[in-house]
């Protein structure tokens, strides 16, 4: 199978190119509800994306003959730590580290960007407790949904920020550059969500975490172990 697909200029994570959350979606859509999937270059915004799927599921995002993203069915093995209330997830929210603008290496970013406050995600965790565990609300509006349920890519969206908030060092400019999720039920226009996140581990440039969506009712939603490398120089 192929076919072609954009990510939109208003799809960005850093200013110039597309978030790794939504580019990992795009390429998770045509493998199923579970996809393991690497960047190997910035997604880039405003350009035909050739995607290509394989005989062996394994599907690739092609900007000519580069590959942007590859993926490939899988599972994320994570341990999801006791997910906390609607009420205390969105009380977390005003200690999101990135609510300033001048505190966010990417204060555009479409999930996660204070300045993105009219047409984000508006994705905004913050701690909850005393290891390491973020949270925050999630309330999808129907802009993001065909007929009430919300497109998949933005699923993986709200899952990537998160973790990277989780496990990356203050101050960096740290990227995303592999997700492994799985999309267990829909998610749903003008429902709450509670989405959590938390640190794995750390070594040199590359970090990992976990991240989680459940409903109001504690049910969950989809989960992603993600792979952070901070850019070179900018370690501290």
């Amino acid at each position: 199978m192929t076919d072609e697909v954009m990510i939109a200029a208003r799809f960005n994570g850093p200013p110039a190119s597309g978030n790794g959350g939504y580019a990992c979606g795009l390429a998770a859509a045509a493998i199923g509800p579970s996809a393991l999937v690497r960047l190997s270059l910035p997604p880039p915004l405003e350009v035909p994306l050739t995607r290509h799927r394989d005989a062996d599921g394994s599907v690739r995002l092609m900007r000519g003959d580069a590959t942007v993203a590859a993926g490939r069915p899988a599972s994320p093995a994570v341990d999801i730590p006791a997910t906390p209330t609607l009420a205390v997830a969105t009380r977390a929210e005003a200690n999101f580290v990135g609510r300033d603008p001048e505190h966010h290496a990417f204060p555009t970013c479409f999930v996660c960007g204070p300045k993105r406050l009219a047409d984000g995600l508006r994705v905004f965790p913050g701690p909850v407790g005393h290891d390491g565990v973020l949270a925050c609300s999630w309330h999808p509006g129907h802009e993001f949904a065909e007929d009430g349920v919300v497109d998949p890519v933005f699923t993986w969206a709200a899952l990537d920020c998160p973790s990277g908030f989780a496990c990356m060092p203050p101050g960096s400019e740290t990227v995303l550059a592999c997700m492994t999720a799985t999309l267990q039920a829909p998610a749903y226009a003008d429902h709450a969500y509670i989405v959590t996140a938390w640190p794995i581990s750390s070594e040199g440039r590359k970090h990992r975490a976990g991240s989680a969506i459940h409903d109001a009712s504690g049910t969950p939603v989809a989960f992603a172990e993600a792979l952070w490398i901070t850019l070179r120089g900018d370690s501290p």
